[in-house]
């Protein structure tokens, strides 16, 4: 979970990847509207694909998944 952060500086407050300004629910979206990783990745080329998973994960822990 090192990847995600929270900060109020920065989005608002919304979990955000590495201190960038990518929301964790703007990457869930990505990907719910059928963006493959790769696809988001060269759109947005500051991020890494473990930010991917991680953004994931998270969202698995929020609401309390096992994975």
């Amino acid at each position: 979970m090192q990847r995600i952060t929270i900060s109020s500086e920065i989005c608002h407050g919304k979990p955000s990847i590495r201190g960038l300004r990518y929301p964790v629910d703007m990457i869930l979206e990505l990907l719910a509207a059928k963006m493959t990783i790769q696809e988001i990745l060269d759109d947005h080329t500051d991020l890494e694909e473990e930010d991917i998973y991680a953004c994931l994960s998270y969202a698995a822990k929020v609401l309390n998944v096992k994975l």
